[in-house]
């Protein structure tokens, strides 16, 4: 896929201010070089530790702690600092790229969109602290007023970095901007929050104790980045759990291989187009998973699986059969509902299971279709929104297939 207008935009951007940054501080010289160099090494070592291919906010939380202190630091161990914006931003960067070294040999990065975020967000919080400082604008502020300058600082960078993500997603996926920026926002609550909270502290430690502060008040973030790698297997497990479950009909040979994961992709992009929430949309994919897993309990396997030719009576016997094995499984129930529910008429449905509905009946017709299947399946759901599917979803649905950045399975 092209990059989109607006990633490019980001990314010069960022090249551009990096760019600036590393001349000026090539032609004036290293400010306070011990310092820059324990940042510096700070940085590289949160890169170092940072989540290679992991789905969260922040792949790299120690090091995006120790960026921002760096560029909000205005004293060490009670001497003023005179580093200023550029020099911040160019030691970020250098060490930003040199602990990505491993992670390149591996085949693993730098993403372009890592390192454009980390430029421009540290370049926001350098540009707003660092010149202010320098001219004693801040002289006046101590103790509490000081420590809540940096926290609202940091708030604000932390929001331009949400922003900043949310345009790259929705520039790489076209996925609606609203949402996306809406669970970034809510993700900054997590371990967001802990970045911003330790970045000030950290610039606050050195300023009293100088930079023997640095590995101390790193330990609590990288517990607490243990934690969220735990966190992060204990879902994977559950994930995979769940697929295992969706693959029993297939193994069984009640419902074609992939037909599962294709719907459940499908139901994902189709909750992004509409809006869904980040635990919506874990909901809705496990449902979707799952959403066959009723035709266990038949005697004679439905032909190819295909329930939506099925009466209406028989589909909601095998759905109410269904949420109850899913009930079993120790599955979330809000799974189980959508599940149950995804044969009910579609006025009476959760957003989830008029989803499930919509996407199953869209990829059982367009794989029994012909060639012209696709176009050929979504007209009858469209021919159909009086009474079986809803209008929202069917509309979506087409928005959803008629992007080129969607990557689906093949149909099963």
């Amino acid at each position: 896929m092209s990059a989109r207008p607006l990633t490019v935009l980001i990314h010069t951007c960022a090249a551009l201010l990096a760019a600036s940054c590393l001349a000026a501080t090539c032609r004036t010289g290293l400010e306070e070089r011990s310092t820059a160099l324990a940042f510096g090494v700070l940085v590289t070592v949160g890169e170092l530790s940072r989540w290679t291919g992991a789905r969260v906010r922040e792949a790299a939380p120690l090091a995006a702690a120790g960026a921002l202190s760096y560029a909000l630091l205005g004293e060490d161990a009670g001497q003023a600092t005179h580093h200023g914006a550029p020099q911040a931003v160019a030691v970020v960067l250098a060490a930003a790229l040199l602990g990505s070294v491993p992670h390149l040999a591996r085949g693993h990065g730098p993403e372009l969109d890592h390192l454009a975020r980390r430029v421009l967000t540290v370049g926001f919080a350098a540009v707003c602290f660092q010149p202010l400082y320098s001219r004693g604008v801040f002289d006046a502020w101590h103790g509490a007023a000081y420590a809540l300058l940096l926290l609202a600082l940091l708030a604000l960078t932390a929001l331009c970095d949400a922003v900043l993500a949310a345009a790259l997603a929705h520039s790489r996926t076209r996925w609606p901007f609203g949402p996306l920026l809406r669970d970034e926002l809510h993700a900054l609550l997590g371990i967001g929050s802990a970045v911003c909270a330790t970045g000030a502290v950290m610039a606050l430690a050195v300023a009293v104790v100088g930079l023997w502060a640095l590995p101390v008040f790193s330990l609590p973030l990288l517990l607490t980045q243990l934690s969220f790698r735990r966190y992060a297997a204990v879902r994977t497990t559950y994930r995979q759990t769940i697929a295992s479950l969706a693959r029993a009909t297939e193994i069984a040979g009640y419902t074609p291989a992939g037909h599962a994961l294709r719907v459940a992709s499908l139901c994902r992009a189709v909750g992004r187009d509409l809006g869904l929430t980040r635990p919506e949309l874990s909901v809705l994919e496990h449902a979707a998973l799952m959403h066959d897993i009723g035709q266990l309990s038949l005697v004679d396997p439905v032909p190819a699986g295909a329930t939506a030719v099925l009466p209406t009576a028989e589909q909601r016997r095998i759905a109410l059969l269904g949420g109850a094995v899913v009930r079993q499984t120790g599955v979330d129930s809000a799974v189980a509902v959508v599940v149950e529910r995804q044969a009910d008429p579609y006025r009476e449905q959760p957003v989830a299971a008029r989803i499930v509905r919509a996407v199953n009946a869209y990829v059982e017709k367009a794989r029994d279709a012909g060639p012209g299947g696709p176009l050929t399946a979504l007209e009858e759901l469209r021919l159909a929104t009086a009474e079986q599917y809803a209008p929202d979803v069917v509309e979506s649905l087409a928005r959803v297939l008629a992007r080129d950045s969607l990557t689906l399975p093949a149909a099963g």
